[in-house]
């Protein structure tokens, strides 16, 4: 005889009537019912005085103990879930805990699906997220992956149509909040199906960021985010020529918010908003272009950006891992304004920036994928000692210089370490108008230093 089951039964809030025949024999023949508060009352009525009902609420971490108790004894048990419990719901918990074995699922739609049915919008292509759990707090820019609103930020950057749960704490306007302060507007509307299949129903459907954020939903709800695609990469030529308040920058391209839909890496100079007149601050495209390739990063790379800058290494290395993160520090507080003022033009929501001076405060940070050192501040041996030592498995130091000095520092310690490393010499020179003709007026020479963790010993390295 097959040992006994543990069933997970999907359930909404229209309780027993809107369960299968199956779904109701099963539960019916239970001696063991695990569930929330609310699920239970749902089906309590029905069930025989010999059934107990054990409340999940506050103790999901006793829900294997008390499976597997049932199922040593024999005894059949059901564990209620909202909707579909393999999208966001127990049944993972319990697999992972108890084994596919031992257990079967029963699945009611998801809330999901019946949110996008009663808005009519096909979901098939939609992310979905959760954020049905701990009060998150509202957002703020730079906040990092440990933020409970974190993933589905992030998934609007990535996604035309996204679907998220929520919770009383995290709700729509929480949401709708942490969305325009991410710096996203009227190209974005948010819908929210509340307390599906209850008698008091109701749909909002593509309402304003502002609007959804300035109200209160009730409870409990569904959120579908809409986000219009923006226009097809290009020059924006009503903003040719166009300067930067800040940066005095006349340089033909449309600066950094219209750009922000443009490409993926590579912007101008002039793009970012940066300090003037011009004192180095900010890594030129070519320079940047080739550290950035020498970085090695992945979609999901962790990165370090130390002495950031106006950010334009860290926040194209955002986009670049655009499922990753990227921690950033600068000691300069107009650096750090700038720097923050160029993340929101460009939405950068996986950027966190850090006003401070490294070493201080990189002990918080999770060991990275690669490290970009534009700036030390005169700790130069000693950050890369550090960067050598946090760094993951085959992780990539690079570092710019213009000095002799830095760069004879830099190889000095990389040696020292026993790393072995690379130097790219990177002269480049840009076209200037001179009356109707053109010139080539050279950029100061940069050098980049690579290293790579476990790398083997090349011909181009230190030998």
């Amino acid at each position: 005889m097959a040992p006994p089951r543990c069933l997970i039964l999907g359930i909404l809030d229209d309780g027993w009537d809107g369960l299968s025949a199956t779904g109701r024999e099963r539960l019916a023949a239970s001696r063991l019912v695990i569930g929330a508060r609310r699920t239970l009352d749902l089906v309590a009525p029905h069930l025989g005085a010999g059934v107990e009902l054990r409340e999940i609420d506050g103790a999901l971490g006793k829900a294997p103990e008390w499976v597997r108790a049932a199922l040593g004894d024999r005894l059949p048990v059901t564990v209620l879930a909202t909707g579909d419990p393999l999208c966001h719901g127990i049944a993972r918990f319990l697999i992972e805990k108890i084994g596919a074995a031992s257990l079967a699922v029963l699945p009611a739609p998801s809330t999901i699906a019946l949110a996008c049915a009663r808005l009519k919008k096909p979901w098939q292509d939609a992310a979905i997220r959760s954020c049905h759990g701990a009060d998150a707090g509202e957002w703020a820019a730079g906040a990092t992956p440990d933020h409970g609103l974190y993933g589905i930020v992030r998934a609007v950057a990535e996604h035309a149509r996204v679907a998220a749960f929520t919770s009383p704490a995290n709700s729509p306007d929480r949401i709708a909040r942490a969305l325009l302060a991410a710096g996203y507007g009227d190209d974005v509307r948010i819908s929210v199906a509340a307390r599906l299949c209850l008698p008091d129903e109701e749909v909002f459907a593509d309402l304003t960021l502002a609007e959804a954020a300035a109200r209160e939903f009730p409870d409990p709800n569904i959120v579908v985010i809409d986000r219009q695609k923006p226009e097809k990469p290009g020059i924006d030529r009503e903003n040719l020529g166009e300067k930067s308040e800040k940066s005095g920058t006349d340089h033909g391209f449309p600066p950094v918010a219209a750009a922000a839909s443009r490409a993926v890496f590579g912007f101008d100079d002039g793009d970012f908003v940066q300090r003037h007149p011009e004192k180095g601050l900010i890594t030129k495209l070519e320079a940047r272009a080739v550290s950035l390739a020498k970085l090695g990063l992945r979609p999901d790379s962790l990165v370090w950006d130390i002495g950031a800058g106006a950010g334009s290494v860290g926040l194209e290395a955002s986009r670049i891992a655009r499922l990753g993160h990227v921690w950033a520090i600068e000691k300069n507080a107009g650096d750090a304004a700038n720097a923050r003022e160029n993340a929101r033009r460009l939405q950068a929501t996986n950027y966190t920036l850090v006003e401070g001076k490294a070493p201080d405060g990189l002990d918080a940070w999770p060991d990275p994928d690669a490290v970009f050192v534009g700036g030390s501040g005169g700790e130069l041996a000693q950050l890369i000692e550090l960067c050598l030592a946090r760094l993951k498995p085959a992780g990539r130091l690079v570092m710019n210089f213009v000095t002799l000095e830095n760069l004879a520092t830099a190889t000095g310690a990389l040696a020292a370490a026993g790393a072995h490393w690379e130097v790219t010499m990177l002269s480049a020179a840009r076209s200037q108008p001179i009356l109707d003709m053109h010139r080539l007026a050279a950029q100061n020479p940069v050098w980049i230093v690579t290293t790579c963790i476990g790398a083997p010993k090349t011909e181009t390295n230190n030998e």
